[in-house]
């Protein structure tokens, strides 16, 4: 069966009509005229760079210069911007961004981010590239024919979507691009629609849990470059976070990827001192902890029982909201010797430190109930703490960091709300508990260790002794020395990979803590 050929001749009849009120592009004169003007003001040459002669008061460090140039002369105006935490990716964009508007192949930009940081991207390219942005808000005008700014999140609603993926963009660039990850999500499909002559990526992590991850972001960007899922299963992967023929790999990642990281900066290095603290529990806190593993019968399943011990390590109040919601005469048991804490060993630690160095400082937790009750401790200890969240409104983030640049000591903030933040102003942090994800950990440290910085960071680990956290300290900092110097090679998914794929497997294919403890010990003696 043939399928029915339609042939729409509408075309014919609009055409004169159209020819009629085009004076300027029917008329042959005035459009080589126009054509030849054109011309006049695009630069021919691509090599080298104009923006750094055009802005000569902006000071661009050479990592970024080199990173423009690479992707104009070398990779089409397409890549992942892949940098270390820290080392100016948004800076690159814009110089990139300023680059293409100079040579008039670039006009109307879209820039997609979380809504955390739109009005920060807005500034920085203002202040460091001198790119005037409209940030799009309540009413957005996506017709803008400049440069605009929005939330990821705005710009993917339905009312948008479709306005949005009918517009052609000269440049896209999107922001904590390892949001992408998966292609199933709203987010990847939403910019996968999007039209665009060039495209760039940027993304601390782009390898967090497995190597499809990869495969998915840069699919995202250059379609086919890795070819289809199968044939880059069947070619390269070797496990969830393994590459066999790293060799070709790495020789396809780099024609799409650019990766600085600060050990290979030619400029002289901001230290960072790291201190791993082992705190001995109270006699209440030990109790508590202990009883913890009695819940086994009344908890889904062992990982419950972990994430459980995991919380007591960083306060009974964040492991009584997940006490709460468990049923039997045990766990009630087991909140009574949480009520019977009265101190927080860990807090007393963390104070003492601040009081010795009496100076701005950063303390991370991983729960919202941990952050509570430190701002309360702190402030009733003659500390002005403030608390930042993800869930905080544009304006009181904004006044949080003033805060903290003025009469705040003390900046408590959790991962969902430290995305995107500068505080190279300070340069202490404490790590109140740790994420066992090495990339989020980086993060963390990453919000003072950065470009800017100019004095030493100093870092502090606390954990509880003979607890699941103080295992696994020890495995990360003693065995592999994550801490110092590894985080920027363990990232890297053609080296170290198979480490966090072992963590990966303990955690989530556990059956009880003791098979966990077993395959941890079983990593840390091959690591020895």
């Amino acid at each position: 069966m043939k399928p029915p050929i339609l042939i729409d001749d509408s075309w014919e009849k609009q055409l004169p009509a159209w020819l009629h009120s085009a004076p300027v592009v029917s008329n042959w004169p005035l459009f080589t005229l126009a054509a030849e003007t054109k011309k006049l003001v695009i630069p021919t040459d691509f090599h080298g760079l104009l923006t750094p002669d055009f802005l000569p008061s902006i000071h661009f460090m050479p990592h970024q210069i080199e990173a423009a140039r690479t992707v104009m002369e070398e990779m089409n105006g397409t890549a992942i911007l892949a940098d270390e935490v820290g080392l100016g990716k948004t800076i690159e964009a814009g110089l990139i961004l300023k680059e293409y508007m100079l040579r008039g192949l670039v006009s109307r930009t879209l820039i997609l981010t979380p809504a955390s940081l739109v009005n920060q991207w807005a500034k920085e390219l203002r202040d460091k590239c001198k790119i005037y942005a409209l940030v799009q808000k309540k009413k957005p005008d996506w017709s803008w024919n400049g440069v605009q700014i929005a939330s990821i999140d705005s710009a993917k609603q339905p009312k948008y979507a479709d306005a949005i993926a009918n517009t052609m963009f000269d440049m896209v660039i999107i922001d904590e691009a390892h949001r992408l990850k998966n292609p199933a999500t709203l987010n990847y499909q939403f910019v996968r629609r999007l039209m665009k002559t060039y495209c760039l990526l940027l993304t601390a992590t782009p390898v967090q849990n497995n190597v499809d991850e990869l495969f998915h972001l840069v699919s995202l960007l250059k379609p086919g470059h890795f070819g289809n899922s199968e044939s880059f299963n069947n070619r390269f992967k070797k496990g969830k976070r393994s590459i066999h023929d790293q060799d070709a790999f790495k020789e396809l990642l780099q024609k799409v990827m650019i990766r600085n990281k600060r050990d290979e900066m030619d400029r002289q290095p901001i230290k960072r001192c790291v201190e791993t603290i082992r705190i001995t529990p109270s006699k209440e806190e030990k109790a508590f902890y202990d009883s913890l593993a009695y819940l086994k019968e009344d908890v889904p399943n062992a990982m419950t029982l972990l994430t459980l011990q995991r919380e007591a390590c960083s306060s009974k109040y964040a492991a009584l909201s997940t006490i709460q919601k468990l049923t039997g005469q045990k766990c009630e048991k087991v909140a009574l010797l949480a009520e019977q804490i009265n101190m927080n060993s860990k807090a007393e630690k963390a104070l003492a430190i601040m009081r010795e160095h009496p100076e701005k400082t950063i303390v991370f937790t991983q729960y919202r109930a941990t952050q509570r009750y430190l701002e309360h401790y702190f402030r009733e200890n003659g500390l002005l703490a403030v608390s930042f969240q993800g869930n905080f409104k544009k304006g009181k983030k904004d006044w949080m960091v003033e805060l903290f640049k003025g009469p705040a000591q003390v900046f408590i903030a959790t991962e969902s709300g430290s995305e995107g933040l500068n505080l190279q102003f300070c340069r202490r942090l404490i790590n109140f508990d740790l994420p066992w994800n090495p990339m989020k950990l980086e993060q963390r440290i990453g919000r003072i260790h950065r470009l800017g910085q100019v004095q030493d960071v100093h870092i502090y680990h606390l954990a509880y002794e003979q607890t699941v956290e103080d295992r696994m300290l020890t495995l990360l900092h003693e065995k592999i020395h994550l801490f110092q110097s590894a985080i920027g090679k363990l990232d890297d998914i053609l080296e170290e990979n198979w480490v966090e794929e072992h963590l990966h497997d303990a955690f989530h294919h556990s059956k009880s803590i003791r098979e966990w403890e077993i395959k941890v010990h079983n990593l840390t003696a091959a690591l020895e």
